[in-house]
């Protein structure tokens, strides 16, 4: 990059010393892309433009992602492709260009901030070192295809000669449920005496009828070597036994993704989410409480029909669990939340499991931000832990935490239990708050991201795998950033620096889309199934013209199609952003109506973004007098109702797109097989990973959290508290 600079320096000198001056002129100062595209823009002649835009120079300066400003200095990180960072200087005076560090360059923002320190022992966080030997792709494209590549690596691996293949002998020499031994016994000591075993366990079976049940040649198996796991019948135990043989021969990806996902390694799970209310009724526009709660139901409905499914299919008799573990609040203010176990609707094995937050004072009973949560967590991992024990009498499987706290929590047990542990971010914060990270102080009072920065970076490399929604979500577009990619590189000032936090390219990283539940979110086209008798309710919330707590303004021209969108009222949605959008753009108001679905107009909100985002809507509505074109309607709680909602919107020529969720559970399911057996394979190179984090943690973290203030209960708390903590 330093080159590709340097030819541009020689063959623009003007233009280039115009644009840097321009910078240097401004004083230090930080420029983010859009800042430096229209500096680039009032800098070239007219003339020079369109060549200059099509350049080396028009490259470097679009795939900029920021420049730091300390004259005569102008430091740029340039991001070629999404993953790949460089980082250059340019000394104005001199037109000179150097390559910097990322530690070179994180210094220059610290500058920037904090003015030049001479600190020279800053707490540097390098992973690199430890992934080193791992495999990876390179392209791009890869990002998110975690599973498949590692697949091939390990099939690839598996081929090199037959010692090769003991660790996939000794996984399923280990594997058992309660002391129960399935797929082999201790009668396979070898490969060869493996190999022996499922060929004769092939002959015997082409004799049998393709349904006989396993219990009618368990016996024979059991001499062979063989327990229980291989399958139900005699069709799918045949199928089984015939991958793992072709795996023994040729290793290939396919068949040992497919033979993983058939070995029975599910049948306890933990999923935490501990902040907010999280309850299966009148929670949905709480603070806090939005779609992760949705999602998390939805997903541990098809979650469980799957692991059944496997379960019946893998021949066994074994009772799956599901637990859902998050925080017990005694104030429930007309939820379940204050209740220890509930049952999840819909599902035979799975429950909502609270565990409060408590101090050396008692337990916490009011709920708190997801923001305030980081010095109870500690503490709060050790009573999941000690309650998880009493609910599954063994230890999960698999551990999925969700949002920074959940996952941090599952980082804790996993590290403590030794199970494999899956990472769902559902958002990171670093990359809502523009410069969240240089000027972590000025937030730190509000939203603590010293402590919620610390835990994701914990959490993310700790983790056995990733789950995204997106591509965008790891690395971003062309000339967008990834939210996990915003942690390759960054600093907290006078706190420490991230030289490399994660690696996008990582094949940890899967992209698995959530599901809609389709009994709910079916299509609009299936005339037959849609809630006709819905559409009047539907018709009043959309059109009347009566202002009420329940809606907002009236839409002026009912033939117009319509812009919709339904979520939390929170600064990451920016559902206010979407308004003001829609009010500055004339030509689009006379085109479509806008509806939204946010917040409580009727009520004072307890949640501080929220009342600032209330404010906002306020304002731009008046602003842009908007009252004829736009409707906000308050927060919706009847799923039922919302589904029909949707599909009446579509109506008014929108558009509806199905990923379903069983297709998200066998792919989940599977990734747990691949994953399990990765750890299993991987284990001693993990183990520098993990001492390393729990420096980190022991460190860093314990500290950061300590720092935050404990919440205050109302003065009646404390009393109840004793009382309260033998009832939760």
């Amino acid at each position: 990059m330093r080159e590709r600079v340097g030819d541009s320096l020689a063959a623009h000198p003007n233009e280039l010393l115009a644009l840097f001056s321009r910078f240097v002129h401004q004083g230090k100062g930080f420029l983010q892309p859009h800042q430096l595209l229209a500096e680039f823009e009032a800098v070239i002649p007219e003339d020079e433009k369109e060549a200059l835009r099509q350049g080396v120079l028009g490259d470097i300066i679009r795939a900029t992602q920021e420049a730091i400003v300390l004259p005569p200095w102008v430091a740029l990180a340039v991001r070629p492709r999404p993953g790949v960072w460089e980082y250059i200087r340019v000394n104005v005076s001199e037109l000179a260009v150097e390559e910097l560090s990322v530690p070179g360059y994180l210094q220059f923002k610290e500058d920037l901030v904090n003015g030049s320190s001479k600190d020279n022992f800053i707490l540097e966080l390098d992973f690199e070192p430890f992934n080193a030997s791992f495999p990876r792709p390179t392209m791009s494209k890869s990002i998110g295809n975690g599973v498949q590549f590692l697949n091939r690596h390990l099939s690839s691996k598996l081929f090199q000669d037959k010692e090769s293949m003991y660790p996939l002998l000794n996984f399923l020499r280990l594997h058992n449920y309660k002391g129960m031994s399935m797929m082999l016994n201790d009668r396979i000591q070898s490969l060869n005496a493996l190999q022996s075993a499922l060929r004769k366990a092939e002959e015997h079976l082409s004799k049998l009828a393709p349904d006989t049940p396993f219990s009618e040649f368990e016996h024979r198996f059991q001499e062979l070597g063989l327990e229980k796991g291989w399958g139900d019948v005699t069709t799918r135990v045949r199928e089984t036994v015939h991958m793992l043989l072709d795996l023994l021969e040729a290793p290939d990806p396919s068949t040992l993704e497919t033979f993983l996902g058939r070995v029975p390694m599910m049948f306890n799970v933990v999923i935490l989410s501990p902040h907010g209310y999280f309850a299966q009724a009148n929670v949905l526009g709480y603070p806090d409480t939005g779609g992760q709660v949705v999602y998390i139901l939805d997903q541990v409905r098809a979650l469980e029909e799957e692991m059944l499914l496997r379960i019946k299919q893998q021949g066994l008799n074994i009772t799956p669990k599901i637990l859902i573990v998050t925080r017990l609040l005694p104030d429930a203010v007309g939820t379940t939340c204050g209740q220890h176990v509930e049952k999840v609707l819909g599902t035979q094995h799975s429950s909502i499991l609270r565990v409060p937050f408590r101090t050396e004072d008692g337990i916490l009973r009011k709920w708190i931000s997801r923001f305030d949560v980081w010095p109870y967590l500690e503490t709060y991992t050790e009573d999941v832990a000690t309650e998880i024990a009493g609910e599954l009498q063994a230890k999960p499987d698999l551990i999925i935490g969700n949002y920074s706290d959940g996952n941090l929590v599952a980082s804790l047990l996993a590290h403590k239990l030794g199970v494999t542990q899956c990472t769902i971010a559902h958002a990171l914060e670093k990359t809502k708050y523009p410069e969240s990270d240089i000027y972590w102080k000025n937030l730190e009072n509000q939203y603590h991201f010293s402590c919620q920065f610390t835990a994701d970076l914990i959490a993310m490399n700790h983790t056995d795998f990733i789950i995204t929604s997106t591509y965008q979500e790891i690395a971003g577009s062309k000339d967008t950033v990834g939210q996990y990619e915003s942690h390759i590189a960054f600093t907290l000032p006078e706190l420490y620096r991230v030289v490399h936090g994660i690696d996008v390219f990582d094949p940890k990283f899967n992209i698995v889309s959530p599901g809609a539940d389709m009994s709910i979110y079916f299509p609009y086209s299936e005339e037959k199934k849609r809630l006709t008798a819905l559409h009047p309710e539907i018709e009043e919330l959309l059109y009347s013209d009566v202002e009420n707590t329940e809606h907002k303004c009236f839409l002026k021209d009912k033939t117009k199609p319509i812009i919709f969108s339904m979520a939390r009222l929170d600064r990451v949605k920016n559902m206010t952003g979407l308004v003001e959008w829609y009010g500055k753009n004339a030509r689009l108001r006379q085109l479509v109506n806008l509806v939204i679905v946010c917040g409580d107009h009727g009520k004072e909100s307890k949640d501080r973004e929220e009342q600032a985002e209330l404010k906002k809507m306020v304002q731009f509505i008046e602003e842009y007098k908007l009252d004829g074109q736009i409707r906000w309607i308050s927060a919706q709680m009847n799923r039922v109702r919302n589904g029909e909602l949707y599909r009446y919107i579509c109506d008014t020529r929108g558009h509806s797109y199905r990923y379903t969720w069983k297709l998200y559970s066998e792919r989940l399911m599977t990734l747990t097989g691949v994953y399990s057996f990765w750890k299993y394979v991987s284990k001693l190179d993990r183990r520098e990973t993990r001492r390393y984090l729990e420096m980190f943690y022991a460190l860093k973290y314990r500290k950061l959290a300590k720092s935050v203030p404990l919440a205050i209960d109302a003065p009646h708390a404390k009393v109840a508290a004793a009382g309260e903590k033998g009832s939760a």
